[in-house]
């Protein structure tokens, strides 16, 4: 039996690939058609935002959503992959190192940062993925990337070990923070814990883990996952019938919004166009039949 198109939402557990989850949710849900909004390493947990059928048609726009991490940076070492899975390749002493200099080093880490991201990251540099290049022995430096920190929270210091919580811009390399931090302060650093608690509203909250989803597939419909995701708005019945055929309106429109019938029924997803009429996104509604 095949699920219902919407999201689903899932706490990643640690060791698996984010495909390795779609896998499972494929065979769970009963159809091909599942993707992801944003990649997570096999080594971080935590919310990972699953589209099943129509709604997959949601997740290119879900994956510009801010993310919110916890994550522990381990300083005095520099490793591979900026985090516990790669390869140590230098350390340093972190003896003369205090709380109060890890924590200023942090403060220079919020607001719009040019982020070089991880050689072994999914970057793509001349159409192929960096990660694959560098396990075909080939080196890569990829270009910085403007991302925005909006909020950087030390949790604790217990050095080696720095928590901290963070909410930025998707894109941004938590793995990155931690060795750039290392440089700062001239011992390394990688990543050894990470945990996403966000995805644009969707917290740990709404996750289930794998195991939860085998006993009862949970299962959000794709109207209640845009009224969550962007801001509503109801049209009017000859709004309506535009819509579902994908024709411009002349609606002022700030953000890309989710459009909805007089009945409640979700339509799409509509943004402001370039001759100030707002244009389709996506449509997710099926278009009238012709008639005659």
């Amino acid at each position: 039996m095949t699920a219902a198109s919407g999201l689903v939402i899932v706490d990643k557990p640690g060791g698996m690939t984010s495909h390795d989850v779609v896998s499972r949710v494929r065979r769970l849900a009963g159809t091909r058609k599942v993707g992801h909004a944003g990649t997570l390493d096999p080594m971080a947990t935590g919310v990972l935002v699953l589209g099943l059928d129509r709604a997959t048609r949601l997740l290119g726009q879900l994956t510009l959503s801010d993310k919110r991490y916890d994550a522990t940076i381990r300083l005095g070492a520099a490793t591979t992959t900026d985090d516990a899975e790669g390869q140590v390749v230098a350390t340093r002493p972190v003896q003369g190192l205090t709380e109060a200099a890890v924590v200023e080093a942090l403060t220079a880490f919020v607001g719009d940062l040019d982020q070089v991201p991880s050689s072994v990251s999914a970057v793509k540099l001349g159409g192929k993925r960096a990660y694959a290049r560098v396990r075909a022995g080939e080196e890569v430096v990829l270009p910085a990337r403007r991302v925005t920190i909006h909020a950087l929270e030390v949790t604790g210091v217990d050095l080696p070990d720095v928590r901290i919580s963070v909410h930025c811009s998707t894109g941004t390399y938590i793995r990155a923070i931690a060795r750039d931090l290392g440089a700062v302060l001239g011992v390394g650093g990688h990543l050894t814990l990470l945990r996403r608690t966000a995805v644009g509203p969707f917290t740990l909250d709404h996750a289930r883990t794998l195991d939860d989803l085998t006993e009862h597939l949970a299962v959000t419909s794709i109207a209640d996952a845009a009224r969550a995701s962007f801001p509503a708005r109801h049209v009017d019945e000859a709004q309506a019938a535009q819509v579902r055929v994908g024709h411009r309106l002349d609606l002022g429109l700030d953000a890309t919004t989710a459009l909805f019938a007089p009945g409640g029924e979700f339509l799409a997803l509509y943004r402001a166009g370039d001759d100030g009429r707002a244009k389709a996104v996506a449509v997710f509604c099926e278009a009238p039949p012709a008639s005659g």
